[in-house]
């Protein structure tokens, strides 16, 4: 996997923050709360699509495209939510929280499979080498 530069993971780790404080208090009502969710959506699912993999590994090309996935959903969601407030299109209920709950189960799978997946990765190179 690529790695993220100092400001690309400040952006990444805010977009992270922004999402969920807007995920969390667009229940209340909370107008602002779309557009911070927006903003964190938008900023962590762009650094999550900066950081790429460029090897050959199947399972991890496989949960990478899994992962960008669970990103764009998370954009997805961002619509949905402008959906209900602005009462237009089709998804004019709670549409948005499903959306929402595919592409955190995505993320989540994604982000420990990733990590073991390289781990067994970097163990098999090394056991090659020998």
């Amino acid at each position: 996997m690529k790695r993220l530069n100092k400001i690309q993971n400040i952006v990444f780790i805010t977009g992270a923050v922004l999402l969920l404080i807007g995920a969390a208090t667009f229940f209340t009502g909370w107008l602002y709360a779309f557009y911070l969710y927006t903003v964190g959506a938008c900023a962590f699912a762009a650094m999550q699509l900066r950081a790429g993999y460029e090897g050959d590994n199947f399972v991890i090309r496989r949960l990478r495209g899994q992962q960008v996935i669970g990103a764009l959903l998370l954009v997805c969601t961002a619509f949905f939510m402008a959906m209900r407030i602005f009462d237009f299109g089709f998804a004019r209920g709670q549409e948005w929280v499903v959306c929402l709950a595919v592409a955190c189960v995505l993320e989540l799978y994604t982000a420990f499979r990733i990590p073991a997946e390289l781990e067994k990765e970097k163990s098999r190179k090394n056991n090659n080498k020998f």
